[in-house]
């Protein structure tokens, strides 16, 4: 079976399908014959989500499904994947999105932002999974959980957004072992800056010292995102990083940690100067 035919009739639970990489992932799997679960919060974006889902439908009996859920809330999320696995069904492959940052100076991070970091990026992920990986030890099946280049690699400005992302990475690893018996895979997405509305909201609060280092590991579309997960899924990589500079990053942080340190401080040292020369 090839990967065009894989996921025909195959169900796919997203969470953060709204918008973003999670929508991609959507598009791609309804592309791919697959019924589709989208959940996220906010009900207007998820109607208008749907409508893109429904344009890449390759059969009319696939089933293209979306619902309103907190993943903070567990157990609103607990109840409403617990109805979602009576009426869509068991999952094969689950991909977990949902997520925010707020770049900021360490001690400009208000408390309710770190909470709200940690409820969605971190517990949104085991509310997710605690209620679909119990029914995913029946049949097996693919876990992805969205992590980011950040979850390798501490950034200037994102503490508390590098604290979630790195514990997904750790959450990943533990749960691979727990579940490869059972016939389930998991894998982590460590994507670089994407294109994506919260990218957007991410700049309103960025440090001039965080952009700078931004530009270092390019921007890249959810859809290459996506298409790079799908990649990573079908060679049965754990960790999935799409983009050349991303991937060299990686290396760089494994190989050479002190070098990638020396050139991070040395590139948020030059915008400090740059500051102090400016005409006050």
């Amino acid at each position: 079976m090839g990967k065009s035919d894989r996921y025909l009739g195959r169900n796919v639970y997203i969470s953060g399908g709204s918008s973003g990489i999670g929508l991609s992932c959507a598009k791609l799997f309804a592309g791919l014959g697959a019924n589709v679960f989208i959940f996220a919060r906010r009900p207007e974006v998820l109607q208008q989500a749907s409508t893109e889902i429904e344009s890449r439908r390759v059969s009319p009996g696939q089933r293209l499904v979306w619902k309103s859920l907190d993943v903070t809330d567990h157990v609103a999320v607990s109840s409403g994947l617990a109805d979602a696995l009576r009426e869509f069904g068991t999952p094969h492959v689950v991909i977990t999105s949902a997520g925010i940052a707020y770049p900021e100076y360490f001690e400009r991070i208000p408390y309710e932002m770190f909470d709200l970091s940690v409820k969605t990026n971190l517990y949104g992920i085991w509310n997710v999974l605690a209620a679909l990986v119990p029914s995913m030890k029946t049949t097996g099946g693919h876990i992805v959980n969205v992590s980011s280049i950040a979850g390798i690699m501490g950034v200037f400005g994102y503490t508390a957004y590098c604290s979630t992302k790195f514990a997904i990475i750790g959450m990943s690893e533990s749960l691979r072992s727990e579940v490869k018996p059972y016939g389930i895979r998991v894998s982590v997405l460590c994507p670089p800056d994407t294109d994506t509305p919260g990218l957007a909201r991410e700049d309103l609060t960025k440090p001039a010292e965080t952009r700078a280092l931004a530009g270092n590991a390019g921007i890249m579309n959810p859809e290459d995102v996506a298409g790079a997960m799908l990649h990573g899924m079908e060679r049965g990589r754990f960790l999935i990083i799409p983009g050349m500079e991303a991937r060299f990053i990686n290396m760089a942080k494994r190989l050479v940690p002190s070098l990638t340190g020396l050139v991070m401080d040395s590139i948020v040292a030059k915008i400090r100067r740059s500051a102090e020369d400016q005409p006050r």
